[in-house]
């Protein structure tokens, strides 16, 4: 890849101004794949002034403009899926199946639901006697994680210039090139210079340059919530708007009249997905006293039968840990589970039997979790569930808000309308019924320490856009 050691800014590779580098590893064996450059402020000012005077005219594009862009943006993506599934493989470690289906499919699907709503979003309104006009809120910092990094950078991209802004992106340094090729796809596509710049390099350099810079108009971070502080913190002074989607702690109610077998084998397998890196993961299982046992029975056969190994061995489930310190929390929580006298019912600390190299982890099944442990208080982001007992309906709702976070929430139940009943109860932005496939469409964000404002569809293109009144005489 010749453009590893180079930004895109203004329609151009450009060399970083700074000297120093950041090394990529293989999660599945640990060994170095590349570099890139660690950028600096001054990448990060050139980047931010480029993307200004970009949205001078940009911002005034037509509809008809970025629809047509849109649709080229689609076309050179697709002709580059297979390159970007074996690169995120590489970089974080997801099996190539799921890289191939889900982790570079999502970023497709973002981009494709944009543009239909695009084509007949309004812009123009009359309310009243005054006109509301809905405008570009000018330039956008973007800061993206490791975990989905082509569902979080599509994301935020398509929302950003279905409005008619322009960008700054900071991908993460834990998967770049995934990010790289992303920027080809945008510049083969057609994107005009300056409209989206990219620059890598570490949170509390590039990222709070980013943030604070003046000449930035909005954050798009998602990220942890200590982070995703930072960020607001650093965002404050130049009162910009900071939109957030940050971590979770999301519970998983079993309801009585749920199909008990069906629901746990679910609940598990959707935790471990992606080896338990997503932050909407329902990493607490809720099940009455009744069922528990046998909760407890089916959840550990799934998990000691989910295959661990490298993205591209043939059957396998989960793939490693993305990084190095990332694996050593985990290992760290499993710990700290044990210590805190939860009963360990299928995993542990340690990697998983016959492996001495990687970040693998085996699938952990923690039982009697109370809701005052630190494994079900903290986001531990591996393949780790915790399983807690309730007596009734309305003590399953109250440990299910009983968390500093409220990104997503899960309801199994036998009866649809009985789970939307429960689901209006739980304090979180998106809520599951019955493992409903998820519309990429549909608004996702958080309450409480979970963040704030909302990504996709039409939720993610209002979260760009100022709007205006027009007030005639």
């Amino acid at each position: 890849m010749s453009n590893n050691l180079k930004f895109y800014i203004n329609g151009e590779w450009v060399e970083s101004i700074g000297q120093e580098t950041i090394e990529v590893v293989n999660p599945s064996d640990e060994s170095v794949i590349g570099s890139v450059s660690a950028g600096t402020k001054e990448d990060i000012n050139f980047a931010v002034s480029s993307a200004k005077n970009a949205f001078k005219t940009f911002g005034l594009s037509s509809k008809e403009e970025r629809v047509t862009l849109l649709e080229s943006i689609i076309a050179e993506y697709e002709k580059r899926s297979d390159e970007l599934a074996n690169t995120i493989s590489k970089e974080m470690g997801a099996p190539l199946w799921l890289s191939q289906m889900a982790q570079v499919v999502a970023g497709k699907s973002h981009f494709s639901d944009t543009l239909e709503l695009l084509k007949s979003f309004e812009f123009e309104s009359m309310e009243n006697n005054y006109l509301i006009r809905k405008e570009p809120i000018g330039v956008v910092g973007m800061i993206t994680p490791w975990n989905w990094p082509m569902n979080q950078m599509c994301t935020k991209v398509a929302s950003a210039i279905a409005a008619g802004c322009t960008m700054v992106l900071k991908p993460s340094e834990i998967t770049p090139f995934c990010a790289i090729t992303f920027a080809e796809i945008l510049h083969d596509a057609g994107v005009p210079a300056g409209v989206f710049n990219m620059v890598h390099g570490m949170g509390p350099i590039v990222g709070a340059a980013l943030s604070e810079h003046e000449d930035v108009d909005m954050m798009h971070f998602t990220g942890s919530t200590r982070a995703g502080i930072a960020v607001a913190i650093a965002s404050a002074p130049t009162v910009k708007r900071v939109s957030q989607e940050l971590g979770g702690k999301s519970a998983n109610i079993i309801l009585d009249d749920a199909d008990i077998e069906k629901a746990v084998k679910s609940g598990v397998n959707h935790c471990l997905m992606n080896t338990g890196q997503s932050c909407n993961a329902p990493t607490r299982m809720l099940v009455s006293s009744k069922h528990y046992e046998q909760a407890l029975s089916v959840a550990a056969e799934v998990a000691n039968s989910t295959l661990v190994g490298s993205p591209e061995t043939e059957g396998v489930r989960i793939g490693p840990i993305s990084n190095k310190t990332q694996y050593e929390k985990v290992q760290r929580m499993i710990q700290i589970g044990i210590d805190e006298g939860a009963r360990l019912v299928a995993g542990g600390v340690g990697r998983p039997d016959g492996m001495d190299a990687g970040y693998f982890v085996k699938p952990t099944i923690f039982g009697d979790v109370t809701n005052d442990m630190t494994i079900a208080r903290e986001e531990v982001f591996g393949p780790v569930l915790c399983i807690l007992k309730y007596e009734n309906e309305d003590e399953a709702i109250e440990i299910a808000n009983d968390t500093p976070y409220g990104l997503a929430g899960y309801v199994q139940s036998g009866d649809e309308d009985h789970g939307k009943a429960v689901a209006r109860r739980i304090r979180a932005g998106q809520i599951s019924i019955n493992g409903g496939a998820k519309g990429p469409a549909a608004p996702f964000g958080g309450f409480k320490t979970s963040g704030n404002g909302r990504e996709h569809g039409l939720a993610g293109l209002h979260e760009c856009l100022e709007t205006k009144a027009i007030i005639g005489s």
